[in-house]
Parts: structure tokens; sequence; C-alpha cells
């Protein structure tokens, strides 16, 4: 079904995910990864949203926000929009650098939102990129543990003071709480399973306000372009099946 407007977190503190398109890379090299790590920095800091971490994957990132003056929203289509423009220019392409809308989920709690660092911070040991959490670059692990990121762009202080109100101490905890084995799962393991094509049908109709799929065909660019647009945007409906149900090329649905 199309999707639902989200709701706001009552902490202001949200686990995003956003996903290169088609599950490809966003990040090809550390050029990459500092200048999308830069341009967070600058958008929260014009925002006053606070970065709690991050994790820098090769398609994928987690960003743990505490929102400011700005919704989530608008910082991540700022985000997106300024990094897929340095992407595009860098490697000579047009169209989508990232999958859909973000995803997110709220932070409601103190125990889910250490759960959620610790998570993120697992992302690169689980994929078996590295052995200890903070041996990985990319992610905000480093400067919890005492040492500076990156780019020192995490504010520490909120989750580290959870554990305790001496620093050494509550990194040390942080520590042990990290590296204690879990089942940890939130958004990448919760994501939408891809639709039947009865689903998926039903879905396409109703963004055509129940006419008829062979429509698409007698529409200008333009207006099936948008149409194709919005379908790419709804979770479970994957570009070949639109293609497929539509009757529209792969490459027609997949440059709208």
């Amino acid at each position: 079904m199309p999707r639902q407007a989200r709701q706001s977190s009552k902490t202001a503190i949200y686990h995003l995910l956003v996903r290169g398109i088609n599950r490809g890379a966003i990040f090809h090299n550390d050029q990459d990864r500092q200048r999308y790590l830069d341009t967070l920095a600058r958008i929260a800091e014009d925002s006053n949203a606070l970065i709690l971490g991050y994790c820098l994957m090769d398609n994928h990132v987690h960003i743990l926000l505490k929102e400011g003056v700005k919704k989530i929203s608008n910082i991540m289509h700022r985000l997106g929009a300024s990094y897929a423009y340095y992407y595009n220019s860098k490697y000579e392409r047009v169209g989508h650098v990232f999958q859909n809308r973000f995803k997110s989920e709220n932070i409601e709690d103190d125990i889910y939102l250490k759960t959620v660092i610790r998570y993120i911070h697992q992302n690169p040991v689980k994929a078996g990129m590295v052995k200890r959490a903070e041996e990985y670059r990319w992610s905000s692990c480093r400067g919890y543990y005492g040492g500076k990121g990156l780019s020192g762009i995490s504010n520490t202080g909120l989750i580290l003071g959870m554990f305790s109100e001496k620093e050494e101490q509550a990194i040390k905890a942080l520590q042990q709480f990290t590296e204690a084995e879990n089942e940890d799962k939130f958004l990448e393991d919760m994501e939408a399973t891809a639709l039947s094509d009865s689903q998926a049908r039903e879905v396409i109709e109703t963004v055509l306000n129940n006419k008829p799929v062979k429509i698409l065909h007698e529409m200008s660019k333009a207006d099936r372009d948008m149409v194709l647009h919005k379908l790419k945007e709804i979770e479970g409906l994957s570009i070949r099946q639109i293609s497929r149900l539509t009757g529209e090329s792969f490459n027609i649905v997949k440059r709208a």
C-alpha cells in the first residue's frame, strides 16, 4: 500500500537507515565517505541536531540522530540531495543514488537507545570486516571509546552518561555492553518482504486511481514517469516487478 506518514519520536531521537539504489555501493573510497560525513555534520549543525552515532558501510548508512529545529525528513532530504549531486558529478552518472526514501525507527527509551548504538557499532563486525567494533574507521565507535571520531562529529555524552557519570567507567561499561553476545535486530533485519504479484497489482491499481494499467501507455512521458516514480517508492515493490506488471521496459521504470 502507499507509504504511511512517519510518526514523531517523543524523545526526538531516531535510528535512520539509508541504502544505495538496488543495494549498490554508495561509497567507493575514503573520499566519498569523508564527503558524506562532512555533509552530515554541516547539515546537523545548521539544524541544531545531535549526531549520536553513525556507521558507513559500502552500500548503506546507519545514523543515530536527535532532532533539532528541523524535522528528520528535512535533514535527510538535504543530506541525500547534496551527496547525490556530489556522487553523480564525480562518477559522471545520472539518476538516483539512494534506494527509495530513508527508513527510520523511533527511539523512545534509554534501554533501546543503548541497544541501537551497540547494533550500529557492531555492523562491520557482523559483516566480517573487522574483529572488534573499534577497529572500523568509518563509525562513531572510536569516538565513544575515548579517541576522536574520524571527523569529531558525534555527541557521545548522552549515551555514555547512561552507563556512568564518570567518563572512564562509562567507556569501560559501554565496551563490555557492545562486546556482549546479542541477537539485536533492527531496521535492516526487519525490512518489508517483497509483494506478491497479486498484492503488487492492487497497489498499482490504487496509485492509478483504479484505472486499468494500460492507461500508462497513453500518458505523457512526464505523467507516466511520475506514476512509475511513486510505485518505486513503495516498500516491497521491485523495479522488475513494476516492469513486468505494467508492460513498461525495465530501463524506463529505472529512469523514472
